[in-house]
């Protein structure tokens, strides 16, 4: 391996452990406590070198925030493959992103602002609305077959989409006071309810 390489495979390193450490430091003390002297300390650097890496910590938390849309992305993609129906893939899309918000509360809170400022305004990237466009597909798709107006699509599955991430966000900012069984049971007859409304 030539100087060149060896120097671009630890910059590579260097980066990753500061995105490792910046996520690490969240999932233990959370987001709003995320400094660049912690994450500097942790990975046993000085502060200069965390910030040749990272203009600031939106920089950061921006990049961190994008492995959570890319994650959330291929398991959406993963329940839509399951099914052929677009009913079914519906249904096992919005499953799909409740699992993935409860498995991955530091991303998703990241992601979306919950309890802090939105990571990246105004940068937006594909995976970002994915969840959003694959509810339209579907909508539209059920529309169709059910000879609706496709019109009303794009309203339709804005007013879902609002109804699943309202219900993920009540629940993850006031859990102590409302069943988690009673929320999923909320969401599965909102989906159902759609369905049937299209």
């Amino acid at each position: 391996m030539g100087v060149h390489e060896r120097r671009q495979r630890e910059k590579e390193s260097i980066r990753a452990n500061i995105l490792d450490a910046s996520f690490n430091l969240a999932k233990t003390e959370g987001w709003a406590s995320l400094s660049i002297r912690k994450i500097a300390d942790a990975i046993e650097y000085s502060a200069p070198v965390v910030y040749d890496y990272f203009e600031n910590k939106e920089a950061i938390l921006y990049e961190i925030s994008l492995n959570g849309f890319h994650q959330l992305h291929i398991e959406l993609l993963k329940a839509q493959k399951k099914h052929d129906e677009p009913e079914d893939q519906l249904t096992a899309i919005v499953d799909a992103y409740w699992k993935f918000a409860f498995k991955n509360k530091e991303y998703y809170q990241l992601m979306f602002g919950l309890g802090m400022q939105c990571s990246g305004k105004g940068m937006m990237k594909e995976e970002f609305s994915s969840f959003q466009d694959m509810l339209y597909e579907c909508t539209l798709e059920i529309i169709n077959k059910k000879g609706s107006n496709p019109d009303n699509a794009c309203h339709s599955s804005h007013a879902l989409f609002s109804a699943v991430h309202g219900l993920i966000s009540i629940m993850m900012m006031r859990n102590a006071d409302i069943p988690s069984t009673m929320n999923k049971t909320t969401l599965d007859e909102t989906v159902s309810a759609f369905i049937k409304s299209l």
